[in-house]
């Protein structure tokens, strides 16, 4: 009797409990399920979230009637009162108006009201991303308050805060799940390359400021965090699939495919996994801008000397006595490349909590595999460009330590500049070519009586086609002839052979194949004593990195193996709250140290008060730090472009980087050797010509116009960054965010180009005769152009200022308006070689308009950004960017019974091709439309 007795109390405790549960269904204005929603017992520690559905499950330890508290970022939180066993709660969030209360991460490495952030910060959530108007997530970052882009390509957009960025932005990082995206060789982000899919975005958190206390080297000028959603917490099946027209005056209307899917299950409360997979294809923002990069006239039949700014082949030139110099004919870009986009991403990762807590085991996998066009000393073809990722991860609220590895593989990547140089020589050599021309423009000359111009027009012809006129047929000619057929045409099988043959070569003499297997190891960790210490919270961590660089010569120095260098870090922060909690200290100090340089300590102060009854005005006052070591390219690099050579300034590189160049006639004729060979000490810590004098002297032929530098090694540089702010959400609404900064770099780095002559020296004594050989040598073209980094010594500072306002206006309607200034400060004259590359507009203006419920299941967003004319300097070419105007738009509808959101977008609306990047594309419009499922 006693064991029934027992037996029925069990099952009647196990039917009480399981009366004793709550479920039910959150869903938006619209009716749409929303996953991710934190659903509580007031109370006790009982908590959930929604799953992709919507759905939740809650199985509360006291009986009703008690309170439940349904919360998520974006939306009005909810009290519900629970009175019975089993009842089931159907909620509606409604939006709520924008306050800047959501809680960010990033900005002190633990959770806190953006209103309470010690900087600047901007922040993207699940919301936001469903509400973009711009053709990706990614792309709409450009809205963000602070963010001005630099586009290359269709498919690979820079990000730069606070200026002095050029594609290669190495003064920005990005981290995803807490790893580094930059690129190992290149040592800056390929945008959204090995990113996440905008169905996995939990948060993107942006940082434009200093960060280096807390996130070390390269957290310069910006850091972009983006999140992605758990498997335990968001599960199911999404898909996106999205189809539009992109448009160009150059490229014309053409197809744009992007598709996205996300698979995620909790398979139990110990384990989750999921996996992400997206596929983009489109064509590219063709480039064909034609002005010549000399002195003289737009074209080759006005300029004989010509070299268009998106024409390659041009470039390769000679000075021809009697006529001139002269270069070569060159193909369009477009010509070189089939303009193609292609992205494919995909991720796994397993997801394991052991103790059925917050302590979790991730390992994760991510890959990119892409076809884009990058912009640096010259414009490259990325083609089917792999990058990886593997980490793995412990952690829980207080610790994280993770490790992850990069790889990546070039695939057939390859400088369509020197593309074209080959395709040419594959015809018809260099000596070759200007021997025809010379030829056939001396005898035009002297045989028709014609112009200089007409003698030009004629040489051209006969150098690229083998044609004379007819006047000239069957005299006598001198030096080599033709060889076989005309030059190869673009689109002839000759042409397609000649560059498949070209860009499978990594030999830069005859090809124009770039290799990189360059890797990254990186291990970081960080533990808050919080719970462990009472007084303040103090949290400590460290990161090592080790670089490999494996480009077999063709763009490191490494032609004898890879190159290896480590680098680590280690920091500690301190926060307090005073003042019945209204005034937050933050105190933190990291010390670096790489391999190569020396050790660099980055300090960071700071000071919230919170003032008012709701404590919602709150002002700010900081003083940080950051640094940036010399990139791999800045050390290693060792790569002769023609025009120039890139070498970099470690010390061990000097002696790597050996070349051989051929003197002319006239200087062997003076008694220099047929030829000369030249290392990177040529170019360093040792007296060399700036190339702007060298020019002077050319026009001029006044030595007095000359001159001469010494080049020192490139070492770390640092910037002292001071800021205050003020954040508030007015009593009537309207949220309030303002900014201003100064900056100081010191030890700024920068490239220069400088001249160093074949023979003679370099020097102001004209009594010496090596000076006056080695003037010699420059009037003969016997000189080496190189392209160095190195540091300047005079002061650079920048400063800027932002205002951001936001309100719903009316109902549910919302408007949101900010402006940025940005400059900066430099004296050219004291150190005239100096390229500032700023890159950024003064004056920028964003602004918004959305209505996410207008009429049931129906809503639409709109944003405007204007910025004004500035100019863009980089080593590929410098000129101006004038002001333009953007109107981007979405409108989208729900379909509850569908799971599924159609959305119709449109980017660049209304408005003409505009550009970013002096040499990139110009960017056109797109039209799309999407179709997401469970969003």
């Amino acid at each position: 009797m006693r064991v029934y007795l027992i037996i029925l109390s069990l099952l009647f405790c196990g039917a009480a409990f399981a009366q004793n549960s709550i479920s039910g269904v959150v869903t938006d204005e619209t009716s749409q399920p929303l996953p991710g929603v934190s659903v509580k017992v007031v109370g006790e520690s009982t908590s959930t979230v929604t799953d992709v559905e919507g759905k939740f499950l809650l199985k509360p330890t006291k009986q009703p009637p008690y309170m439940v508290e349904i919360s998520s970022v974006g939306y009005a939180p909810q009290a519900i009162e629970v009175k019975t066993l089993g009842q089931k709660l159907e909620v509606q969030l409604l939006n709520q108006d924008i306050n800047l209360d959501e809680i960010v991460v990033s900005a002190s490495r633990t959770p806190e009201r953006i209103l309470e952030s010690p900087v600047t910060i901007e922040r993207m959530g699940i919301k936001d991303v469903k509400n973009t108007s711009s053709a990706t997530f990614y792309d709409g970052l450009e809205n963000l308050k602070e963010v001005h882009f630099n586009t290359s390509s269709l498919s690979f957009k820079s990000i730069n805060t606070r200026g002095f960025a050029t594609v290669a932005n190495t003064r920005f990082m990005q981290l995803v799940d807490g790893m580094d995206n930059s690129s190992p060789a290149l040592n800056f982000v390929l945008g959204n390359l090995i990113g996440l899919s905008e169905l996995d975005v939990q948060s993107v958190e942006l940082l434009p400021g200093a960060s280096s206390a807390l996130y070390g080297a390269n957290a310069f000028n910006g850091i972009l965090f983006m999140n992605s959603k758990s498997p335990f917490d968001y599960e199911g099946i999404s898909v996106y699939a999205r189809y539009g027209k992109t448009n160009q005056k150059l490229a014309g209307t053409n197809d744009y495919y992007d598709f996205g899917i996300r698979l995620a299950h909790k398979f139990s409360d110990y384990f989750a996994a999921k996996a992400n997979f997206t596929y983009l294809k489109a064509t590219e923002w063709i480039a064909g801008d034609e002005r010549s990069m000399t002195n003289g006239g737009l074209g080759h039949g006005v300029n004989q000397n010509y070299d268009g700014l998106n024409i390659y082949g041009d470039e390769v030139t000679t000075f021809i006595p009697n006529v001139g110099q002269v270069s070569r004919t060159g193909y369009y870009e477009e010509d070189i490349n089939d303009n193609s986009i292609e992205s494919v991403k995909a991720d796994f990762s397993l997801h394991f909590k052991p103790m059925k807590d917050d302590f979790e085991i991730i390992l994760q996998h991510k890959v990119g595999i892409g076809s884009t066009i990058y912009q640096g000393a010259n414009r490259y073809r990325l083609e089917d460009f792999i990058m990886q990722q593997s980490k793995l991860e412990v952690k829980n609220r207080n610790f994280f330590v993770r490790a992850y590895m990069t790889t990546e593989d070039a695939g057939n990547s390859y400088d369509m500049r020197f593309a074209a140089w080959n395709v040419n020589r594959a015809w018809k050599s260099d000596q070759e070519w200007f021997t025809n021309y010379a030829t056939a423009y001396q005898l035009s000359s002297a045989v028709m009586g014609a112009t200089t111009t007409e003698a030009a027009g004629i040489a051209r012809q006969y150098a690229d086609y083998n044609q004379l006129p007819n006047a000239l047929q069957g005299l006598p000619q001198f030096g080599s002839g033709p060889t076989g057929g005309p030059r190869y045409m673009p689109g002839s099988p000759e042409f397609k052979n000649a560059l498949a043959t070209v860009i499978q070569n990594p030999d830069l003499t005859k090809g124009a194949k770039f290799i990189d297997q360059s890797q990254l190891y990186h291990v970081d960790g960080n533990y808050n004593f919080k719970e462990i210490i009472q007084f303040a919270e103090i949290q400590l961590g460290g990161s090592f990195r080790s670089y490999k660089l494996d480009s077999q010569g063709t763009i490191f120095t490494d032609f004898d193996g890879p190159i290896r260098y480590d680098e680590y870090g280690i920091y500690t922060q301190v926060q307090k709250k005073f003042m019945d909690d209204r005034l937050k200290f933050t105190g933190s100090i990291r010390y670096d140290k790489s391999q190569n340089f020396e050790g660099q300590y980055s300090p960071r102060v700071s000071f919230v008060y919170s003032a008012g009854e709701r404590k919602n005005h709150n002002f700010r006052v900081s003083f940080q730090t950051g640094f940036r070591n010399p990139t791999t390219q800045d050390q290693y690099i060792g790569l002769d472009l023609g025009p120039f050579a890139l070498v970099g300034s470690a010390e061990d590189n000097l002696d790597r980087y050996v070349e051989t160049m051929n003197v002319s006639a006239a200087g062997q004729a003076l008694g220099a050797p047929a030829t000369v060979t030249l290392s990177g000490r040529d170019a360093y810590n040792s007296n060399v010509y700036s190339v702007p004098s060298v020019q002077a002297f050319a026009l001029s032929q006044n030595p007095a116009d000359l001159e001469i530098v010494n080049v020192k090694l490139v070492k770390p540089e640092q910037v002292k960054a001071f800021e205050v702010g003020y954040k508030s959400v007015t009593n009537d609404g309207i949220a309030v965010d303002l900014n201003a900064y100064y900056n100081i770099y010191n030890d700024f780095m920068s490239t220069s180009r400088v001249i160093r002559p074949y023979y003679g020296t370099v020097g102001s004594d004209l009594s010496d005769q090596n000076v006056l050989l080695g003037l010699q040598a420059l009037s003969n073209g016997d000189r080496r152009v190189y392209q160095v980094y190195t540091n300047t010594t005079e002061n650079v500072t920048s400063f800027g200022f932002g205002v951001g306002l936001s309100k719903k206006i009316y109902k549910d309607f919302e408007f949101g308006i900010n402006y940025n200034h940005a400059q900066f400060d430099f004296d050219q004259a004291k150190d005239p070689s100096f390229i500032a590359g700023f890159n950024t507009p003064r004056h920028r203006v964003k602004a918004s308009l959305g209505n996410q419920n207008l009429f049931k299941n129906f809503g639409f967003n709109l944003n405007a950004r204007w910025s004004d004319e500035y100019l863009w300097q980089s080593s590929f070419a410098d000129g101006m960017i004038p002001s333009v105007t953007v109107f981007d738009a979405q409108i989208n509808y729900a379909v509850p019974a569908m799971k599924s959101v159609f959305k119709v977008s449109a980017s660049n609306l209304f408005g003409n091709d505009y550009l970013q990047v002096i040499g990139a594309g110009r960017i056109g419009q797109q039209y799309l439309v999407s179709w997401i499922i469970n969003p």
